[in-house]
């Protein structure tokens, strides 16, 4: 922590926004000093794409300047955009300069809402191109982990994870159309929550990969990613109370047959177990029923949504990175067959919520990743087979609940042998995103976990 500009870094969003609020501090500060660590970080980490600096400072002075702070959640606290998601006056790059669409004339609703709130965007965050991959690096440069330089922070939302990680900033909005939340707070130490469906606008691209993105939040504690969940969800701040007794599912179980999780994320899902017992609920053993044929609906579903939005956009694919113009490719043979159909997502979703109705469970817990993350370089340029293998090897727990449109969140446990985080995934049922953030919240009261990685 040698290299923490001053002591606004690393503080939550609740600790910032109340300090703001009774004025022991200005929203200037916060966010001058925020700046000043991105400086200082930041170009190890390689978390954002553009750094607001100057317009964030007239934002900060502007929230300074409202007579009236009190109804402000977020008053004067930093926060990441992923850089797909519109910012007023930005292009929206979609991870690469290829993919990159025109400046932004308006924010995206949940920008609006996070501006609205009293938070200041200082900057937009990397991703991989387009969005299609569980590794966040560019043909420039990676975006790494503030954990381990030379390992991932995951993706989509790779480099809103890393700058939180990093105390770059305190929460982050990312989203999630196959795992992109979660992922990244798994490989990074974070809270990492996908909302069901339609419980956040979502509204990016063609239609949100066939419904099955949602914006969610990154952040260090459970706090803070229930007040970031609750101004982009347009509610009144989230009270999490002690949940009564439940009886919570565990699963091992692979959705991607062949692979198994390795013995740290076997522990940490046995560990999560532990605790949810010690506070008072019971588990059983429930393995969702994933199937071959949901599993080649998921891939099929991954390559249309690549083909339909190279091709809505008009991008000459020529442009784009190997491994995404063998995706377009395939996108545009399956899409073209008929092989993506509602009827399979719709299926999948109803045997889902069946699923916990039948099993008797109220959430699910499952390893949130198989493996540790892999390395930060060589994807970019690397083969579509390869990046394939990567991605389903290491992060296969995430997607199916994408499909089935249910809400899921993934909580931090401690760390692997090798001093990476771990963590653990629970699912719930429709409507259950405070639920799994009370859940979530009784894991770090009983298990705290290190809240950053200070580069």
């Amino acid at each position: 922590m040698d290299n923490l500009a001053t002591t606004w870094v690393g503080a939550t969003a609740k600790q910032i926004s109340r300090a703001v609020r009774r004025g022991d501090t200005t929203a200037t500060q916060v966010v001058a000093d925020h700046l000043e660590q991105i400086a200082i970080s930041d170009p190890a980490i390689a978390a954002f794409r553009v750094v607001r600096a100057g317009e964030a400072i007239a934002e900060a002075e502007k929230v300074d300047d409202q007579e009236d702070l009190g109804n402000l959640p977020l008053a004067g606290v930093p926060v990441a955009v992923k850089e797909n998601t519109p910012v007023a006056g930005l292009p929206t790059w979609h991870g690469s300069a290829a993919a990159r669409s025109a400046v932004a004339e308006e924010d995206h609703e949940v920008v609006r809402r996070l501006r609205g709130a009293g938070a200041v965007v200082v900057g937009v965050t990397r991703m991989p191109e387009m969005g299609l991959w569980a590794t966040t690096d560019g043909v420039e440069e990676p975006t790494r982990n503030p954990w381990a330089l030379e390992r991932t922070p995951g993706g989509s939302s790779g480099g809103s994870a890393a700058a939180v990680a990093a105390g770059l900033v305190p929460i982050a909005q990312g989203n999630d159309g196959l795992g992109s939340v979660r992922i990244p707070a798994a490989c990074c130490g974070l809270v990492g929550l996908k909302p069901g469906r339609d419980v956040i606008p979502c509204d990016l691209g063609l239609d949100g990969w066939f419904g099955l993105t949602e914006n969610g939040v990154l952040a260090t504690t459970v706090a803070d990613a229930a007040l970031g969940f609750s101004v982009m969800a347009g509610r009144a701040p989230v009270k999490l109370v002690q949940p009564g007794r439940l009886r919570v599912g565990v699963s091992l179980r692979s959705p991607v047959a062949g692979v198994r999780p390795d013995q740290p994320n076997r522990e940490a899902v046995a560990t999560a177990s532990k605790l949810l017992v010690g506070v008072g609920h019971d588990t059983v053993t429930a393995d969702p029923p994933y199937s071959t044929a949901v599993g080649l609906a998921g891939l099929a579903t991954w390559f249309a949504c690549a083909y339909r939005e190279a091709d809505a956009a008009g991008l000459d694919v020529r442009s784009l990175q190997p491994r995404t113009r063998r995706h377009v490719a395939l996108g545009k043979f399956v899409w073209r067959r008929g092989w993506v159909r509602q009827q399979q997502r719709d299926a999948w979703r109803e045997k889902s919520i069946r699923f916990f109705a039948d099993s008797g469970i109220d959430v699910l817990l499952t390893p949130a990743l198989a493996t540790a993350p892999p390395p930060a370089d060589g994807h970019a340029g690397g083969s579509w087979r390869r990046n394939m293998q990567v991605n389903m090897a290491y992060a296969p727990y995430a997607a199916p609940w994408n499909i089935a449109g249910l809400p899921a969140i993934v909580v931090p446990v401690g760390l692997r042998p090798d001093g990476l985080p771990l963590a653990v995934q629970l699912v719930g049922p429709p409507d259950s995103e405070v639920l799994l953030l009370e859940i979530a919240g009784q894991l770090e009261v009983a298990n705290p976990w290190p809240r950053h990685a200070f580069v």
